[in-house]
């Protein structure tokens, strides 16, 4: 029996495909804002205060392993319903949030340690949805287009250890944008150019002292069309260390849109 710990993205819908068609056991904790997975009778609609009944649901179906995707955002503190255990745990929490959303999963993941349930890998039922080196598009980086991925791979790795940036725009050899809370879609918002059309980069990597089970970056179809309408040439991620969703529909939009797709 395998804990899925669900947030929002399409991430989890992908794992719970897999996860039926395998016929594994499992029973899903729901952490997302829209309470996406209450139509399956194995689902748990939880507030992410409710230690108490988190830890007793996995434990009574015997569940010594949970896997986490999705996001799970930082919640309204002072609305949260809170248990016992949610109310010796939530001063953690709180603290960790200060440090962004992937904080707040590193705390969750100690609590569940702490009562011997152990966190596996996001990817254990889906390796397939992470790219190995390699260009997955007929179109290549040219010289300037690995001046801007030097620029934007150094501007990531230069940040600050709890940066909640995972991403960075570049065009003309000159950081545009980078990651805050408000998300890729926000940052590719601010990122547009009237001026230049199919030029920069997005560059997406995990984020420092990252914990790599949980909260990798996630690229997928929607992540494909809003670099195109920002102006941008291609999109990079990181070896092994990335979710990629819809990838023959990415790789075909790529093409049509003369755009690439590059794994480092």
């Amino acid at each position: 029996m395998i804990g899925l710990i669900f947030g929002d993205t399409d991430f989890p819908k992908e794992i719970l495909k897999t996860v039926k068609k395998k016929k594994i056991k499992y029973l899903i904790i729901d952490l997302s804002k829209s309470k996406k997975f209450k139509s399956d009778r194995k689902s748990y609609s939880v507030s992410i205060g409710q230690f108490g009944k988190i830890i007793n649901i996995l434990k009574e179906n015997n569940c010594k392993k949970v896997l986490f995707a999705g996001k799970v955002h930082k919640p309204n503190f002072s609305k949260l319903k809170l248990d016992l255990k949610g109310i010796y745990y939530i001063p953690r929490i709180i603290k960790a949030s200060k440090l962004g959303d992937a904080a707040i999963l590193k705390e969750i993941i100690k609590i569940l340690s702490q009562n011997k349930i152990k966190t596996e890998n996001s990817l254990k039922f889906n390796p397939e949805l992470s790219l190995k080196k390699g260009n997955y598009s007929k179109i290549k980086p040219n010289n300037e287009d690995q001046l801007d991925i030097k620029k934007a791979t150094k501007t990531l790795n230069n940040l600050r250890q709890y940066s909640f940036s995972q991403g960075v725009v570049v065009r003309n050899n000159k950081v545009v944008s980078i990651e805050g809370k408000g998300g890729t879609k926000k940052m590719l918002e601010k990122s547009r150019s009237k001026k230049f059309r199919n030029h920069g980069v997005l560059v997406k990597f995990p984020k420092k002292k990252q914990d790599l089970r949980v909260d990798l970056p996630t690229i997928g179809l929607k992540t494909l069309k809003q670099s195109k309408t920002t102006g941008l040439k291609g999109i990079v991620v990181k070896n092994k260390r990335h979710i990629f969703l819809d990838k023959s529909k990415c790789i075909k939009f790529a093409n049509k849109n003369k755009m690439f797709i590059s794994v480092k």
